[in-house]
């Protein structure tokens, strides 16, 4: 039995009875490769998946043949020259008794024969199957925040695969993750912490550059490109005395270790920095801008076509509570906007989809649409640190689906149009998440935390997807050894798929009640950042205030506050200035009002608190009580696994509602209109 599971890739045999499932089980048994290169090396990734699709699904191995013309009644895979395929791209389509895969480059086979035996087990293959999917973002990437001792940070599902005291770990588990992330169209790995420590500096060293090199060739076995996250002061630890970027020796040092890593990694995609940012050090330092310190690097890594991912993630973190101007929403468009334009072509600004970080509700960051002439790449988290940590279910494919569609006025693009490079018409953007896996049998902690992992990289690669599909696809391919068998899956198959896409939809909507109100965030206990504490970080120097006191609550971010509104297009700004109609979710950001205050549903602010937290509550019992009707009907570890974190969960939403109303009922005096109590 294998110490991890397979994920989606679990290729439960199938029980074939539609003829058009039966016929591409068929030709799924003959596999003619079309103008491909064997030696190339994601050519034999896809050979390797398509002859274990085949034997497991089917019980024996595809018969491999090679021509420069398709074959009839075989599944034909393609290298082609179109340009409506696109880069990475691909077209799946059948005639003659026959499908076929086509792709302008080996990338674009692999995702398309990963797409081909995905619509196989998800019985979506039809007579007159023809699509073409090319990936709406160039970059779709996973941030790991691994440490090499092997712990992570904000890690909630075990230790790190990728490193154990100090060391690296290459093993059957790294190959089986590459492939996984790899069939939902991740193509860049940061395998490291944005905050790097200890013996992470000296990856890029004589001590580990074997390793690393042995990685990246695994990872572009399966078209992913490593990056490492490196430390912006990375020369004083090799002696020199400054980090200056306009310092000539500070540049020559960089130039000439680029030079170093490259003869001994040449697949290496680039690095990730967190500069001046919660105690990194930073261009700041020296006086320089953060364009100076990313442009440094850029130019150092560029004759070997590596890129520069650059974060956003800049704030003074020792701020001072009663000051009511400082505001930390506005540092990351105050340290960048003014850039804008100033950036080489090969660094791509990593902008968290909010202002702040991460949390359940909070509006898009003002840097889309603030920036022009930029590479910027969109982060979300599906880490779920301030989410439940894996311990809760909160599927954020909902989540991110309103953050891509967010119009930010500037030439009237959406978050998507921005990051996908489409509006500028650039090719260094796109999409990552601080990643959520660890060295768990599950690899996520929480079974159902797994949707997420599949949901990011579905929806990076193509934004149109729906978050309902992607829950449902998601449960019934991780499921199918509990719906696999035909006989089996007409009585309770639907059933299964439909309650765990119900529970997945659901759960963000249900976390979000019990959670802080009305989009203010940040009542979480400090450092864990897991549990309700509404003042744990009020008297901080972090910057995270909800100012409630005896007669309001929220932040005045309106031109006669912060002025952070003044951050956005118009267009937004008028919406989020005017408290008529700015959207009711995130109202305490934005304004500060009476708890008395009448909300367009009639109820005040202080009702709205008190009902939202017993609902979320009540709601998370329900959650709970959905999953218990599977008993019998799936695997019963995935049940008792599962399980036990929906008890947990249950158990805590009614901690976070019994101390979040305690909360307001003392600070107010107000009494619940329904009567509950409230202590």
């Amino acid at each position: 039995m294998l110490m991890y599971s397979s994920l989606w890739l679990n290729y439960e045999k199938l029980m074939i009875s539609d003829d058009v499932e039966k016929r591409a089980a068929d030709i799924l048994k003959n596999v003619c490769f079309v103008s491909c290169d064997g030696e190339n090396r994601i050519f034999k990734s896809i050979k390797k998946e398509i002859e274990t699709a085949s034997e497991i699904l089917l019980g024996e191995k595809s018969t491999i043949s090679f021509s420069d013309k398709k074959e009839q009644n075989a599944l034909s895979v393609c290298l082609v020259r179109e340009d409506k395929l696109g880069k990475e791209g691909f077209r799946i389509y059948s005639d003659d008794n026959a499908f076929t895969i086509e792709a302008n480059d080996y990338n674009g086979l692999l995702y398309g024969t990963f797409e081909f035996i995905e619509m196989l087990r998800l019985g979506k293959l039809t007579k007159e199957v023809n699509i073409i999917k090319i990936p709406d973002n160039p970059l779709r990437m996973l941030n790991h925040w691994d440490n090499m001792t092997g712990d992570i940070e904000r890690g909630y599902s075990g230790n790190s695969f990728f490193f154990a005291d100090n060391k690296m770990l290459i093993n059957d588990r790294t190959v089986m993750y590459a492939r996984a992330v790899s069939s939902v169209g991740i193509n860049a790995v940061v395998i490291n912490n944005v905050n790097v420590k200890g013996e992470a500096s000296y990856l890029i060293s004589k001590k580990h550059y074997d390793d690393v090199r042995k990685l990246s060739e695994l990872f572009a076995d399966y078209g992913i490109r490593l990056f490492l996250s490196v430390n912006y002061a990375l020369p004083l630890e090799y002696g020199l005395e400054s980090a200056d970027p306009l310092d000539e020796k500070v540049c020559e040092w960089w130039k000439s270790k680029c030079v170093e890593i490259y003869e001994n990694v040449p697949l290496l995609g680039g690095f990730l920095v967190k500069a001046d940012s919660e105690g990194r050090p930073g261009p700041f330092s020296y006086g320089r801008n953060q364009a100076d310190g990313a442009n440094m690097l850029a130019r150092a890594i560029a004759p070997f076509d590596g890129i520069i991912i650059w974060r956003c993630f800049v704030y003074n973190c020792k701020q001072d509570w009663r000051d009511e101007k400082t505001d930390r929403a506005k540092s990351g468009y105050d340290y960048f906007h003014s850039l804008d334009g100033k950036f080489e072509e090969n660094v791509i600004l990593q902008i968290k989809n909010g202002p702040m970080d991460f949390q359940v509700r909070e509006p898009i960051s003002p840097l889309f649409g603030g920036l022009e002439n930029t590479n910027q790449m969109l982060e979300v988290q599906i880490a779920q640190e301030y989410t439940g940590q894996q311990r809760h279910v909160c599927f954020l494919i909902p989540w991110f689906k309103e953050i891509l569609a967010f119009n930010t006025h500037m030439k009237e693009a959406s978050v998507a149009d921005i990051v996908s490079g489409r509006v500028m018409g650039n090719k260094n953007a796109g999409m990552t998440a601080v990643c959520n896996t660890g060295d768990d049998y599950n690899w996520t902690g929480h079974d159902l935390a797994g949707a997420n992992l599949y949901g990011f990289g579905k929806l990076a690669f193509d934004t149109s997807l729906s978050a309902t599909d992607i829950a449902a696809n998601w449960a019934r391919l991780y499921l199918s050894q509990a719906i696999g068998e035909s006989s089996f899956a007409k009585r309770n198959g639907e059933k299964i798929v439909n309650t765990v896409k119900e529970i997945l939809m659901k759960s963000w909507p249900v976390y979000e009640k019990y959670n802080a109100p009305l989009g203010i965030g940040w009542m979480v206990v400090p450092g864990i950042h897991y549990g309700p504490d509404v003042d744990g970080y009020e008297y901080s120097p972090w910057g995270t205030y909800h100012k409630a006191d005896l007669h309001a609550i929220g932040r005045d971010r309106t031109d006669n506050g912060t002025g952070y509104v003044s951050q956005y297009r118009e267009e937004n700004k008028k919406m989020y200035e005017n408290v008529e109609t700015c959207p009711e979710e995130l109202l305490l950001f934005f304004h500060r009002l009476p708890y008395n205050y009448v909300l367009k549903n009639g109820k005040t602010v202080i009702q709205h608190i008190y009902d939202t937290h017993f609902e979320g509550a009540d709601e998370a019992v329900k959650l709970l009580e959905e999953w218990k009707s599977l008993e019998g009907l799936i695997s019963k570890d995935v049940y008792e696994r599962a399980l036990e974190r929906f008890i947990h969960q249950a158990e805590h939403s009614k901690e976070w509602r019994d101390v979040i109303n305690s909360y307001f009922f003392r600070k107010t005096g107000i009494k619940d209109l329904q009567g509950r109590e409230i202590y």
